[in-house]
């Protein structure tokens, strides 16, 4: 037990709260497996928006998922205040005794005070001043170290959260990342894997886009990098979210295909498309959520890497390849160079870099 509690009084419950986009709140799954681990007699609640449940839902150490609706606000004040105390009086009832904010969302320091749980953890801000400040630091029992730059990956900074209230892994497994298609999702894409004649370890698949297009390769050589692999018999699907700068990509990058390849690109949910990676030999993609989606079913990857940093945000527990064009500025954090939505830093990777990399793990993983 932690030596924020007595053996004679342990905790009950745990919320953790991650209001941020889908990949950020995957890469929480390890603080509930490393809790569960240490603490197996705990029930530990998530609190995440919406549209990004997804992610932890079938988490086998996740007892319930709360959300907050991301637009809210959209449907005025007062639905708003409804909603939110409808939300607060369930998290009331649930009486926690822990709860780590791993966001820097307010929502996660008004909660704290309204919850009161006997600890609350926050992080220590760095860019908040005067009553701002004041308020956050208030608003939690302890606060830990947030590291905000490239030298450290997330995953271990939500970890650090854990570890500054006495609990640590246990096991080097534990800090995995892990996601649950379920049976629904499994089902869905062996029909589809079957329709196309191919099986499960067979297929390289490429998702290469992202909600941040910047972070996109250039057409022409993302075309003649899969040419080039499905010219020599491996078979590629592709997929891509359904939004409309995806949908164009992808449209274009169809029409300057050589060779034929299967496509799944807006057809999927967020479980079938984790279920697809799951069975693929080798995922391909740019720093999205879908490449973090790949590492935490265990998928070898192969990922490109431009304005964001590859240490904070690589691939995770499993077998990878970066590729990088070594700029003296990367990571700059920009949407694109100047942010003008193109990033020069991607634009100069070339197919043969790719190819290097696929061929790599194609080796260390045949069919």
């Amino acid at each position: 037990m932690s030596d924020f509690f007595s053996a004679e009084r342990p905790p009950k419950r745990v919320l953790i709260i991650k209001l941020r986009h889908h990949g950020d709140v995957l890469l929480t799954s390890p603080v509930f497996t490393v809790l569960k681990k240490n603490w197996p007699d705990v029930e530990v609640d998530a609190l995440v928006y919406d549209d990004t449940q997804a992610m932890l839902t079938s988490h086998p150490h996740i007892d319930q998922v709360h959300t907050i609706g991301r637009n809210w606000r959209k449907q005025g004040w007062f639905a708003q205040l409804r909603l939110y105390r409808a939300l607060v009086n369930t998290l009331k009832a649930r009486h926690y005794d822990v709860l780590i904010n791993l966001t820097e969302h307010w929502h996660g320091a008004r909660l704290a005070r309204r919850l009161k749980p006997r600890v609350s953890v926050g992080f220590k801000p760095d860019k908040r001043s005067g009553l701002a400040r004041r308020r956050w630091v208030k608003s939690f029992t302890t606060l830990y170290p947030a590291i905000q730059d490239n030298s450290r990956h997330m995953v271990e900074v939500n970890l650090d959260a854990l570890r500054r209230i006495g609990i640590h892994p246990q096991h080097e497994e534990d800090k995995h990342t892990l996601f649950v298609p379920g049976d629904t999702a499994e089902a869905s894409i062996a029909e589809k894997l079957a329709g196309f004649g191919l099986a499960s370890k067979s297929y390289i698949l490429v998702h290469p886009t992202s909600r941040w297009m910047f972070k996109a390769w250039d057409i022409k050589k993302l075309a003649a990098t899969i040419d080039n692999l499905a010219s020599r018999g491996l078979p590629i699907i592709l997929s891509a979210a359904p939004s409309k700068e995806e949908t164009a990509y992808m449209d274009e990058l169809r029409a300057s295909l050589r060779q034929p390849v299967f496509d799944l690109s807006g057809q999927l949910n967020l479980k079938e498309l984790g279920a697809l990676m799951k069975h693929a030999r080798i995922y391909f993609g740019v720093d999205s959520m879908p490449m973090h989606l790949a590492s935490a079913v265990g998928t070898p990857t192969v990922a490109i890497f431009g304005p964001t940093g590859a240490i904070k945000w690589a691939p995770w527990g499993v077998n990878y390849r970066v590729i990088t064009a070594g700029f003296t500025c990367q990571p700059c954090g920009k949407a694109g160079c100047g942010d003008g939505g193109v990033s020069d830093c991607i634009t100069a990777i070339t197919p043969q870099q790719v190819l290097s990399a696929i061929d790599t793990l194609l080796l260390e993983y045949p069919a």
